[in-house]
C-alpha cells in the first residue's frame, strides 16, 4: 500500500455525517431570581435563545432543562424519543429543522444544555463555519445568563458507515484524510482556545442475532458467558495484533460514551457506559462491561486514538488500521458481511470553556 493511500481512508459514498454542538451552563440562583418559578425561567431563556438562533441562521436548536443527556443519530424521519435519562434526536441534516424546549415545571435542573444540530449538505466541509455561527450566538447570549462559571462547549462530529458496504454491492468510495478538528478549524479561520481538549475514537455496533449467538456457542438459557467471552477474546486479540492501546467491549445494554480521563470526571449514568481513556498515556488499557446473565441485543466495541495515532495528515492511517483489525475480528467470529452490518462510527470531539 502506497504512503499516500495510507494517509487516506476510503469510505463508502453512502457514509453518513453528523455534527452537533452543546453549550452547557449551570443554573444559578442569580438567574432563577429573575423569574417567578422554574418553568418561567426555562421558557424565557428558550425564547431568547430561539430568537438569537433565527438571527444567526441556526435552524435546528433545542434547550434541555431536565438534566437528560442528548443523543443524536441520523434518520430519514425526524422524531425525538425522550427516555428517563436521555433525549434522543433522530433527523436528516439535509431536510429537518426544529426548535424545542425539554423541561419540567416542578424540577430544578442542575445544568441547562443548549443543543445545536448541523443542517444542510457537506456537513464536514462546513463544520468550521457552523462552529463559528454557534460562537457568535453564545457571545451575544452569555451576558443574559448570569454566569458564575464559563460555558462548557462540546463539538461532536461523526462519520458512520457499514464496514461491509462493498460486500453488499456499494463499491463506490470517497477518500478522507480525517484531519483533527483543531487543525481543520484553524485552516478555516475558526478560533479555538489554546487549552481545547480533543478526542477521537471509533465505536462499532454488532447486533447479536440468533445465528451469530449459535456460532459463538450459545449456552443454556440464562448463561451467555461463552458468547461474551468469545467476542471479548476475539476483539482483544485483533486490537492487540494491530498495536492499539485503548479499547473496550460494552455489552450491558448501555451506550458507550468516551471521555478523556485526564480532564473529565467519569460516572456511569444517563443510560450510558462512560469510558475514560487518556490519549497521552503509554500503558495499554482494555475495558470490558458485560454480564453472563444479561443477554443484550447489541454489543459495542470501542477503539480510541492516542497521541501516537494523530499526524498532521489526519487520522486516515489510524482508521485504516482499525478497519484491518475489525476485518480480523469479523473473520474470527465468522461474521457474514453480505447479510449482516458491522456499523462503524468514527467520532471526533472537542471541548473547551469560554
Amino acid at each position: 500500500m502506497s504512503f499516500n493511500h495510507q494517509q487516506k481512508v476510503y469510505l463508502p459514498t453512502d457514509a453518513r455525517t453528523n455534527q452537533y454542538i452543546t453549550a452547557e451552563i449551570k443554573l444559578t440562583d442569580a438567574l432563577l431570581s429573575q423569574y417567578p418559578d422554574y418553568l418561567s425561567c426555562y421558557q424565557a431563556l428558550a425564547r431568547q435563545f430561539f430568537e438569537l438562533a433565527d438571527r444567526h441562521n441556526l435552524r435546528n436548536v433545542h434547550v434541555i432543562a431536565n438534566d437528560k443527556l442528548p443523543v443524536v443519530r441520523f434518520h430519514t424521519e425526524a422524531y425525538c424519543l425522550e427516555t428517563e435519562q436521555q433525549v434522543i434526536f433522530f433527523y436528516n441534516p439535509r431536510y429537518h429543522e426544529a426548535q424545542n424546549l425539554f423541561a419540567r415545571a416542578d424540577y430544578r435542573t442542575r445544568k441547562i444544555r443548549f443543543l445545536f444540530l448541523a443542517v444542510g449538505d457537506e456537513l464536514r466541509a462546513n463544520s468550521a463555519s457552523f462552529h463559528t455561527q454557534v460562537q457568535g450566538l453564545l457571545a451575544e447570549f452569555a451576558p443574559k445568563l448570569a454566569l458564575e462559571q464559563p460555558i462548557k462547549v462540546r463539538d461532536h462530529q461523526h462519520l458512520t458507515y457499514d464496514l461491509f458496504a462493498r460486500a453488499k454491492g456499494n463499491k463506490k468510495t470517497y477518500g478522507f484524510k480525517l484531519r483533527g478538528i483543531p487543525q481543520r478549524y484553524k485552516a478555516r479561520g475558526c478560533a479555538l482556545p489554546d487549552d481545547v481538549s480533543a478526542l477521537s475514537y471509533v465505536t462499532v455496533t454488532l447486533p447479536l442475532g440468533r445465528r451469530l449467538k449459535q456460532r459463538l456457542g450459545n449456552e443454556s438459557l440464562g448463561d451467555y458467558t461463552k458468547v461474551y467471552t468469545r467476542l471479548q477474546d476475539s476483539f482483544k486479540k485483533a486490537v492487540l495484533d494491530h498495536n492499539f492501546k485503548r479499547a473496550a467491549m460494552v455489552a450491558n445494554g448501555l451506550l458507550p460514551l468516551v471521555r478523556n480521563s485526564k480532564f473529565d470526571r467519569l460516572s456511569t449514568d444517563k443510560g450510558v457506559q462512560m469510558l475514560g481513556f487518556d490519549p497521552s498515556a503509554a500503558e495499554p488499557q482494555f475495558l470490558s462491561h458485560w454480564s453472563g446473565t444479561n443477554l443484550v441485543e447489541t454489543a459495542y466495541f470501542v477503539i480510541a486514538a492516542g497521541k501516537e495515532d494523530h499526524t498532521d495528515a489526519g487520522f486516515g492511517r489510524f482508521l485504516n488500521e482499525v478497519e484491518d483489525a475489525l476485518r480480523q475480528f469479523a473473520t474470527d467470529i465468522d461474521l457474514d458481511g453480505e447479510r449482516q452490518d458491522l456499523v462503524v462510527r468514527f467520532h471526533q470531539h472537542i471541548s473547551y470553556k469560554r
